[in-house]
């Protein structure tokens, strides 16, 4: 096995991670079989180091709910710990996912922040991406979605989901298996996605990556009273409605620092503001569904007003929420070391030579002398 070598470093410097991750990763250096012949090689040679804690077994008993096509949508943050220090958003980033509770297809946003404006954005954003909207929302006890004491809805999400034509399901207390749909999404993308991400990565690759994994993943294969389909397949029959054609109007407030090139960063673009404010704090004001976004100083003086582009890339993520139970260790990042990437990585992109093989019914090829 040639990427034995390559396998064993990449699990020495992280037994936790996933087998499926790792056969993304040899078969983007040439690896050529299938999964389960991969998994049953690691197997054989036992790559993986033992881990006791990872043996034991909650026991839990489960429950199936069942879901008919197009009914709900199940949202939740993402907290991610150990964000690439050139993003400048502290130690975590944030992504919200939403899945589809019938097909399990899914798409992810990453956000600026976790407040009620950035929610509203990142859902539109999701929406967008998976087609459409279903006719429920199913939320866990966020407080920008309701009063987490009682579980009553908020009014400024009630006007939110109104405007999609929504209604809004939230999960009793500790029954986070409610939407278990979507925590089983968010443990995929932090272990085959997350745990992978170098620190060198721009958050707009970041938010690529995330989406690349998200529609590779609807080729997923799902058995339906015995007949074999796959996650899109069963996505692309689900009745999803419209969304309106702009977002629901929240305004976005967020702060900046000017640069000494007199430039404010906002959602992966630069916008310039007038000479002379560089290391200055300033607000960037932005009401969605708009083509202007404004500048304003700390006092709300406006500065500066652009036009937005209309194709808004991925956004950084701030550090203030923590809504997800899943953060810690086992979501750490741990892209490819040195090691791996010297010892093996390099070796096995060198195209190697085949010997000349002879199969019955075929013709024998003849291996000549140089010069002859």
């Amino acid at each position: 096995m040639p990427f034995l070598p390559y396998c064993r470093q990449r699990l020495a410097d992280d037994p936790h991670l996933w087998a499926s991750t790792l056969f993304d990763e040899v078969t983007a250096l040439g690896y050529q079989g299938a999964y389960s012949t991969f998994t049953r090689a690691l197997r054989r040679y036992q790559v993986r180091p033992h881990c006791e804690p990872c043996h034991a077994s909650t026991g839990r008993n489960v429950a199936v709910i069942a879901h008919p096509p197009g009914e709900e949508i199940q949202f939740d943050w993402l907290e991610l710990p150990d964000a690439p220090e050139g993003w400048g958003v502290g130690e975590h980033a944030h992504l919200l996912v939403g899945a589809l509770a019938h097909s399990g297809r899914w798409r992810a946003v990453l956000s600026e922040s976790e407040d009620f404006p950035h929610l509203v954005q990142a859902l539109d954003e999701v929406m967008r991406k998976l087609g459409g909207t279903t006719r429920r929302w199913r939320f866990d006890r966020m407080a920008t979605v309701c009063y987490p004491s009682s579980g009553q809805m908020t009014a400024a999400f009630a006007a939110v989901a109104k405007y999609y034509g929504a209604g809004v399901d939230i999960c009793p207390p500790r029954r986070g298996n409610r939407k278990g749909v979507v925590e089983k999404v968010n443990h995929s993308a932090a272990q085959r996605w997350w745990r992978t991400v170098p620190d060198g990565l721009t958050v707009v690759q970041a938010q690529s990556g995330v989406d690349k994994l998200a529609v590779r993943m609807d080729d997923r294969r799902r058995r339906i009273d015995g007949v074999v389909t796959t996650v899109g397949e069963l996505a692309a029959a689900e009745p999803m409605l419209d969304i309106p054609v702009r977002p629901f109007p929240a305004e976005l407030e967020v702060e900046r620092t000017v640069s000494p090139q007199s430039l404010v960063q906002f959602d992966g673009n630069f916008y310039s503001v007038p000479p002379g404010l560089p290391g200055v704090q300033v607000k960037v004001l932005h009401r969605l569904g708009e083509d202007d976004l404004r500048i304003a100083t700390a006092g709300r003086a406006v500065i500066a007003q652009h036009r937005r582009p209309r194709a808004v890339p991925g956004r950084p993520s701030a550090t203030t929420a923590t809504s997800s139970r899943w953060s810690g260790r086992c979501w750490r990042r741990s892209p490819t070391g040195p090691h791996a990437r010297t010892r093996s990585a390099s070796r096995l992109r060198q195209p190697r030579s085949r010997k000349p093989s002879v199969c019955a019914g075929r013709q024998r090829l003849a291996v000549r002398p140089n010069g002859s």
